[in-house]
């Protein structure tokens, strides 16, 4: 199970604002990238105010807002003819990198591990290369949870809340640690199942 099944609903609800940003000239490359850059400046500007515990309630602020903008660049890419190849890498590339920017501040937080958080990022980095890895295998790209992208966006967004309203530092400390735990299970479950569903679309024979 994954937030990113519910994906066909949001987008639904998306749609009508996703023709009036075509209409106006907006591209998938432009949000993606808008995205990315907005997610970089906040995250550098929570880093440096981290002594200020409520300013994360930003955090899942943006992570909704972060959301729809990923959804609608991807409306825009299909829907409108808008595919590239470079759409494709700054995709993957600005949700990495995005999501880097707006993990490692938590780091900064009194009492927050942070050797927690850069594994967070590392086997989050890693599980969307997984998932990219499934195209080389002759699989489809893999979004397999049960952390994947959206689900992470949700528990940054909780972790945001926590630190804003002073949650002791050792229950966010302990749901890094369930995040790590279930991005250990997203690479393998996007591993398996790339070689399973590359084996199934393999000719026999």
């Amino acid at each position: 199970m994954s937030i990113y099944q519910l994906k066909p609903r949001f987008q639904a609800l998306l749609r009508p604002r996703v023709v009036q940003l075509h209409a106006r000239g907006v591209t998938a490359n432009q949000v993606t990238v808008f995205a990315a850059v907005v997610s970089v400046l906040l995250g550098l500007f929570l880093a440096f105010q981290a002594n200020h515990p409520w300013l994360f309630l930003l955090v899942p602020v943006w992570m909704f807002a972060r959301m729809a903008l990923n959804a609608i660049d991807g409306m825009l890419a299909r829907e409108f003819g808008q595919q590239s190849r470079l759409g494709a890498y700054l995709n993957e590339l600005c949700d990495v990198v995005a999501d880097a920017a707006l993990y490692l501040p938590f780091a900064a937080l009194f009492g927050v591990a942070t050797g927690w958080v850069i594994l967070v990022v590392l086997l989050a980095t890693i599980s969307e290369y997984a998932g990219v890895l499934g195209l080389m295998v002759g699989a489809t790209r893999r979004y397999d949870g049960p952390m994947g992208k959206s689900d992470r966006a949700f528990c940054f967004g909780v972790l945001g809340l926590a630190a804003a309203i002073g949650v002791p530092a050792f229950l966010l400390n302990l749901l890094l640690i369930v995040v790590a735990v279930l991005l250990v299970v997203t690479i393998y479950n996007r591993v398996h199942r790339g070689l399973v569903e590359a084996a199934a679309l393999t000719p026999t024979e």
